[in-house]
């Protein structure tokens, strides 16, 4: 969906009274296209964590230029921190300074990535304290970056090093253009499963993955770019979108479903056709979801009971048939939104639905990852579709500006690109938890 003030405002006459009346500029995203190069320039690695040498190796793998330091009048594709090793806040002064002026030299389009550890119990406080800070700087970064920029963070457990699988998918996720519309967000990686793809461009190769309401907008989006990504592909959505599902089946050459997920068999009836038509089940992804928005005070029976319905119990439904199954080395993602996180008028229902999505992904992250597989979720934040068309125009405008860091909504290519990376068998060691990509909106963490 274009955005006309956006294209007027970064070219000709349009920039340039943008600049003298110091309106806002949302930039152009540096979004994955098959082909093009990782990042748009060299790699900075900075740090002197134990993790440094081996991400340079890693970068240097992928055929990367990787350097420590910056030569003057170079402009850097990406800045990788290792902040693994903190301590004590003390210990941050020093690479958060020489960050600083990397940033200064960053591309349009550029990415900063951290490595460091998660705050967990039984630390001392100065540790704690040095781990929490590096939470703070690399989120406020994001909201300094400029020309489409992005600042992100994997946070690696104790006992785990970068060149754990998921570590490296993670890294070359928030390096690439598949993270466009995900800034200020931390990826924890919480185990050694995982196996790197024999081609990246290629990630699911060999899979065969679900996508439930995918007839249209952003579910619709996730089986194209899961289709791109080498999945064979079953696009499920109620028997009224019949047509629409069908088109986007032929499109994706997968095979077409019409089944009400509500239904108390929906899972059972996916899995016997996965098997009949594929051979098998490796992904599901939860998208299947509707709005009845109301004040609370004015909400009834139905329109509470519908949303739940769809965008919860019958997750709660199919999975249960999924783990009854024994359904191994599953990876399940599903839609949540940053309205279950900070909550939104008349989205009492909604989010209700939504956190409640988030809640479930957490709880049940050891029955999938007994049997090889995982749950995670993926929180959008206001991404363009035919539905955020219907919002009136001023509000989609403040949406769009003011409240995420890059200043711009997302495009439903970027939650599928978050959704085809955690579907990956290498974010085994991903498990349990949820990504949001809202371009840093202000809402929520």
């Amino acid at each position: 969906m274009t955005n006309q003030y956006q294209t007027l405002v970064n070219q000709g006459l349009g920039r340039r009274l943008a600049r003298q009346l110091g309106l806002p500029r949302p930039p152009h995203l540096r979004r994955y296209r098959q082909g093009q190069p990782l990042v748009p320039g060299p790699v900075v690695v900075l740090g002197s964590g134990t993790s440094a040498q081996p991400l340079a190796d890693v970068l240097l793998a992928w055929g990367l230029d990787v350097v420590r330091h910056l030569s003057p009048g170079r402009t850097a594709g990406a800045a990788v921190v290792a902040l693994d090793d903190v301590a004590h806040p003390s210990d941050l002064s020093e690479v958060a300074l020489e960050l600083g002026a990397v940033v200064k030299s960053l591309a349009p389009g550029g990415r900063v990535v951290s490595f460091s550890r998660p705050v967990v119990d039984g630390l001392e406080p100065e540790v704690a304290a040095a781990r929490h800070a590096v939470d703070g700087m690399m989120r406020s970064l994001g909201r300094e970056l400029r020309g489409g920029a992005t600042s992100n963070g994997v946070l690696l457990r104790d006992g785990l090093d970068v060149e754990a699988p998921s570590a490296q998918a993670a890294l070359r996720f928030l390096l690439s253009g598949r993270s466009a519309y995900v800034d200020g967000q931390f990826i924890e990686i919480s185990d050694q499963r995982g196996e790197l793809p024999d081609d990246w461009d290629q990630p699911l190769a060999g899979k065969v993955a679900v996508v439930t309401g995918a007839a249209r907008g952003i579910g619709a989006a996730i089986a194209r770019t899961l289709s791109r990504d080498g999945a064979q592909v079953v696009c499920v959505d109620v028997p009224a979108a019949g047509s629409a599902l069908a088109t986007v089946a032929n499109d994706v050459q997968g095979t077409a479903l019409q089944l009400d997920v509500t239904r108390p068999d929906a899972g059972h009836l996916i899995i016997q056709h996965a098997r009949q038509r594929h051979g098998g089940l490796d992904i599901v992804v939860h998208n299947a979801g509707i709005t009845r928005d109301k004040l609370l005070a004015n909400m009834d029976a139905a329109r509470w009971n519908s949303v739940l319905a769809v965008n919860l119990e019958s997750q709660l439904r199919m999975n249960d048939a999924f783990l009854t199954a024994g359904l191994q080395n599953l990876r399940v993602v599903s839609l949540a939104s940053t309205s279950g996180i900070a909550g939104n008028r008349g989205q009492t229902n909604y989010a209700a639905s939504k956190g409640g999505v988030m809640g479930m992904v957490a709880a049940s992250r050891r029955d999938f990852a007994e049997l090889g597989g995982g749950i995670n979720a993926v929180a959008p934040g206001f991404i363009e579709t035919e539905m955020t068309a219907k919002v009136p125009l001023a509000t989609r405008a403040v949406a769009r500006m003011i409240m995420p860091s890059l200043m711009q909504g997302g495009l439903p290519e970027d939650v599928a690109e978050a959704i085809g990376f955690l579907a990956s068998g290498s974010a085994g060691g991903i498990n349990g938890g949820t990504l949001r990509v809202c371009g840093q909106s202000l809402i929520g963490r």
